[in-house]
């Protein structure tokens, strides 16, 4: 499963990695040039002002996904 986000602050990266890890699966994000764990904290900051990817398997609920992701953007 893949969907895009914008993140836009420190607080927006802080929020991503708290849900991602609440989830029982992983969640990686992605842009052009690099794929991060979000449960790496350090790493997301890397992501402020840009798009990208959400990533997670495709055995994921679709909903859940979907309701995870409007978390993040949230």
């Amino acid at each position: 499963m893949v969907s895009e986000i914008n993140i836009k602050d420190k607080a927006q990266v802080e929020k991503i990695n708290q849900l991602a890890c609440e989830t029982p699966y992983e969640v990686w994000l992605s842009t052009d040039t690099l794929m991060l764990d979000a449960r790496s904290l350090l790493g997301l900051f890397a992501l402020v002002g840009k798009k990208a990817h959400v990533i997670a398997e495709d055995n994921v609920n679709p909903k859940k996904f979907a309701k995870l992701v409007a978390k993040m953007e949230a």
